[in-house]
């Protein structure tokens, strides 16, 4: 690389690019122009990722040297990552802990000029949920080291998932049912993946943002019933709300630990706190997007409606 070569012309690191919501940044990197870097971890399949024309580095964020290489040279780092979700096996919260620390240490050994980070919507209030809890401890330990970094904190996906998650969701819906986060008139915020994606691609031009935890959300947040019935509406039929954490789920936590951080999670929704303040995303990243569009493009993604769906 030349000397006089800038900052822009250099490539974007995507840590996670593998997953839906890194996939989805990919995407929206490429669309503004940017040359995009992948950590990839050995055994993943990047067949898609090299098709698209973005550079795959294999690495591993529980191992600290194989992280140098992919950093190296890069004009920022957006991370979305995760290990609680357990996508792979041997995946577990050491990821959200460990790993990031050691991409945290490698960004700062590499001189990487911005870190942009997925963090998650009020993880500072909530140390009884694991996988929110390591999100605050990163953020925390980005500032610590000196990383210049913006931490972008999303409400609750409303967008269709893939793997299994994607069919249970399907099937419940086709039979009417609507997963329900909270009880009674408390709200939660939501948010369409792709808007997020679109974000995390911005964020890595913000001027002098270094520090910033910045919400994101749509333009309301939503009860359990508030959200069943704006499903119910946009198929054109009633929907009733299953309420999530049911007796099965409880007695399955006594045994998984994971289960256990999700229902600290939905206990968590029930405390009101987990509702964005979204001015600073809309000075930022332009108009808040309307949760009724993340709720249509999520049933539209799920062929439960067709294309082209009038608002």
């Amino acid at each position: 690389m030349s000397a006089v070569e800038s900052a822009t012309e250099r490539p974007v690191l995507v840590v996670g690019a593998t997953g839906d919501l890194g996939g989805r940044t990919v995407a929206a990197l490429r669309s503004r122009g940017k040359a995009v870097r992948a950590l990839v971890r050995p055994g993943s399949d990047a067949s898609q990722l090299e098709r698209e024309g973005v550079e795959v580095v294999r690495g591993d964020m529980l191992d600290p040297p194989s992280l140098i290489p992919a950093m190296t040279g890069v004009s920022a780092v957006v991370s979305s990552a995760i290990g609680y979700s357990r996508r792979r096996k041997e995946d577990s919260l050491r990821t959200d802990f460990e790993g990031n620390h050691n991409l945290v240490d490698t960004a700062k050994k590499a001189g990487v000029p911005r870190f942009v980070f997925l963090s998650i919507l009020a993880c500072d209030q909530a140390p009884e949920v694991p996988h929110f809890w390591a999100k605050k401890e990163t953020e925390d330990y980005l500032q610590q080291q000196g990383v210049p970094f913006v931490a972008l904190r999303p409400g609750a996906f409303l967008g269709a998932p893939q793997g299994p998650y994607r069919e249970w969701m399907l099937s419940s819906l086709r039979k009417g049912r609507v997963m329900g986060m909270t009880r009674g008139a408390v709200q939660i915020t939501y948010i369409a993946p792709d808007a997020v994606a679109r974000a995390l691609a911005l964020a890595v031009d913000l001027p002098n943002f270094s520090g910033q935890r910045i919400d994101l959300g749509s333009d309301r947040a939503l009860s359990g019933l508030e959200l069943t019935e704006l499903i119910g509406r946009l198929l054109g039929r009633p929907m009733k709300m299953r309420s999530f954490g049911g007796w099965g789920m409880r007695f399955a936590a006594l045994f998984s630990r994971s289960l256990r951080g999700i229902l600290e999670m939905v206990r968590f929704f029930q405390t009101g706190k987990y509702v964005a303040n979204t001015r600073v995303q809309g000075e930022l990243f332009g108009p808040i997007p309307k949760v009724e569009d993340a709720a249509r493009q999520m049933l539209t993604d799920l062929d439960l409606l067709p294309k082209g769906s009038p608002s």
